[in-house]
């Protein structure tokens, strides 16, 4: 198991733990059959499997976060980031594009 894939589950379970929800209710509420989302997740979050693209859309939108935050590659900071950002509200999410938006001429030579 490469330290990626023990990254994307550590990733998967902290938005887990954060909304609340066991590996079982995750996985239902994903779409994974009852019988073995625990079992799936569990998995998942061990790095010992990786989910198809489609599942990780339906795991993300279960916890509301981007799915980016799954492949933030090794940068825990942006990873927050985007854990924050897929939590907050539409009218905070438009400060924070505003606010980024005002940073153009900093980059801009």
């Amino acid at each position: 198991m490469s330290d990626a894939d023990e990254q994307w589950g550590a990733r998967l379970k902290q938005a887990r733990l954060a909304a609340g929800l066991s590996q079982k209710m995750l996985g239902i509420e994903a779409g994974i059959d009852a019988f073995v989302a625990s079992t799936r997740i569990n998995r998942y979050e061990l790095g010992i499997h990786k989910p198809d693209l489609l599942t990780v859309r339906r795991l993300a939108e279960v916890l509301k976060v981007p799915m980016a935050f799954f492949y933030a590659d090794t940068d825990d900071e942006i990873a927050e980031l985007l854990f924050r950002y897929g939590k907050a509200d539409s009218d905070l999410r438009l400060q924070v594009q505003t606010a980024l938006a005002s940073l153009d001429s900093y980059f801009t030579p």
